[in-house]
This record gives structure tokens, C-alpha cells and sequence, in this order.
């Protein structure tokens, strides 16, 4: 049975256990506290984006869209109030160990072009490494993942890892309203009631390229998107029209929700670490498992406001 390290509540608010034969050093400037709040934070459904163990904006808009979704007012902080409801609603745990199997190591691996012609020739733009599809699998930071494992070789089958205990990607109750909150940089998903079920951070649009005002409906989902670029009406980009296969490094990630504005959607992305660091050409870009969490919420015709 697979071991697990956990957080304990102390007057300090979290002890944190490592892992056996992590240590503080291999962390560098990780935090051990943010670590425990990322991991707990991501089995509550307010997702901090990529489990890195450094505090950032998106750790503290998933703090921030916690306490309010549970009462506990409107601060980006970490104290003893959240700490103890964070336990109360995800438990302690924060890693747990994994055994590599064959489906981890086989492949195909894609080294990834830059340029969109060169992405057009691959029949499939899959994961670069290992290490790239355990992170993704576990919602960390590829070096994160290396820091929790000195030494490993993460496309050996059978050796076993620390990775992060994360949520279970399903949202509870179903989704009737998603907001796409610009000023936030994040995406909100709602009940009938207004309860929230989930929020995650966004990047949405930019200052050359924003993301639409008003109000949209969910036309379609599709898992495992192509892409397609048209230059018409475009001044970046290629000057002809290409296909991108499918895959977790394709432009739009691993999932695409189509929205009944024509060319918009909510996607995943190949750099879960920019989300909500950086800019898109109008579409809202989540992490893969959260775009992938959110799609399997939602039907066609469900409410999307940008506000």
C-alpha cells in the first residue's frame, strides 16, 4: 500500500511531513506551508493552477475564491481559519507515492516545434517526456516534480515517486453558469442556485486581443481538439491555413469548449505554468485538468458570462 505524508495543525498552522529522503534543501525556495494549501486547495476544486510550492497570484485567487465561497470573508491569506476549514473539507494529506507503469514511459514523446508550419507536419503533438506526463498527471510543476524525486529516472517502469495528492478532477452538482471574470483572471463555474461548485485561473484575452464582453452559450465539447488556423482577419500567425493534430501540446491543449461566439472557446493549454502570466488572442486558456474537469461538468446550452 502506497505511503502518504500529511499535514498536521500546530499553534504554527501546518507541520508539514516530507517525504522520506526529501529534504528541505531539495525544495530550494518551495514553501512547505504553500505546498499543503496548493494540494488541499486543488481537492476543494479551487484550483491554484500548476501545484509548484511558491506563493503566487494564482494560489492566492484560489485562497481568496475559497474563503468566500465558505465564509471566511475575502483575503488572499493564510491563516489558522483557513488552514482548519481546508482540513475539514479536504483532509490533511499532501503527497502520496506512485509507481511508474508502461503506459507512463511508452510514449510517443514529441519534441515540440516552435513555428505553426513545423507543428502542422506531426501526426500528433504528445508530451515531450516523462517527467512532462507525470507532472501534468499529478497538476505540478516539472520541477517540482523533480525536487520531490533527487535522482529518479522517470521513464523507468516500476520505480515508485513522490507526486502530489491531488483532487479528483470531478466538480460536484451540476454546472448552470460559467463566468469568465477578466479583472480576476479567473473562471468560475456555478449552480442554478449561484452556489459556486469550482473556480480556476484564466488567462483571458489581452490588452491587443480581448476576450469578448456579455453573454454566451456552451455549444459543444470536444476532447482531443485539432487545431485550425485560418490567416483571414489576422495580422499574426502563418499567411496560410493549417491543421494541428490533436494532443496535451497542441495551441489549445487537450480539450476545447465551444462557445456560440464564433472562434471562441475555453481550452487547455501547453504551458499550464503561464496560466494567468500571460496574455491570449481572445480565447480563455485553463491548465489541461482543469479544462478537462470543467468540460466534463457541462452540457450544451449552459450560461457563459464575461464580466
Amino acid at each position: 500500500m502506497p505511503t502518504t505524508a500529511s499535514a498536521q495543525q500546530s499553534s504554527s498552522m501546518l507541520n508539514v511531513s516530507l517525504p522520506s529522503g526529501v529534504s528541505s534543501a531539495n525544495l530550494g525556495k518551495r514553501d512547505k506551508q504553500t505546498i499543503a494549501v496548493q494540494a488541499m486547495l486543488d481537492r476543494t476544486r479551487h484550483s491554484p493552477g500548476v501545484i509548484d510550492g511558491l506563493m503566487g497570484g494564482n494560489t492566492r485567487r484560489a485562497i481568496q475564491a475559497y474563503r468566500q465561497a465558505n465564509g471566511l470573508g475575502s483575503s488572499g491569506a493564510i491563516d489558522q481559519q483557513l488552514i482548519q476549514s481546508l482540513v475539514e473539507n479536504a483532509g490533511q494529506q499532501v503527497f502520496q507515492q506512485y509507481t511508474i507503469t508502461s503506459d507512463d514511459v511508452n510514449g510517443p514523446f514529441t519534441n515540440i516545434p516552435s513555428s505553426f508550419e513545423q507543428k502542422a507536419e506531426l501526426n500528433r503533438l504528445s508530451y515531450t517526456s516523462p517527467r512532462e506526463l507525470l507532472a501534468e498527471k499529478f497538476h505540478m510543476d516539472q520541477d517540482f516534480l523533480t525536487a520531490l524525486n533527487p535522482g529518479v529516472d522517470f521513464s523507468n517502469a516500476g520505480a515508485t515517486i513522490n507526486v502530489i495528492a491531488k483532487g479528483d478532477g470531478q466538480i460536484p452538482g451540476n454546472v448552470a453558469r460559467i463566468e469568465i471574470r477578466k479583472s480576476e483572471n479567473a473562471v468560475v463555474a456555478l449552480s442554478s442556485g449561484g452556489q459556486v461548485l469550482a473556480s480556476f485561473p484564466a488567462t483571458i484575452g489581452s490588452s491587443e486581443f480581448p476576450s469578448p464582453d456579455g453573454t454566451m452559450t456552451v455549444e459543444a465539447v470536444a476532447p482531443e481538439p485539432k487545431y485550425y488556423f485560418s490567416p483571414e482577419g489576422r495580422d499574426w500567425g502563418p499567411n496560410e491555413k493549417l491543421t494541428i493534430a490533436a494532443g496535451p501540446n497542441n495551441p489549445v491543449g487537450g480539450t476545447w469548449i465551444d462557445l456560440s461566439k464564433e472562434g471562441y472557446g475555453i481550452h487547455g493549454s501547453p504551458d499550464p505554468q503561464l496560466i494567468g502570466k500571460t496574455s491570449s488572442h481572445g480565447c480563455v486558456r485553463l491548465t489541461n485538468w482543469d479544462a478537462e474537469a470543467l468540460a466534463e461538468a457541462v452540457e450544451s446550452g449552459v450560461t457563459v458570462a464575461f464580466t
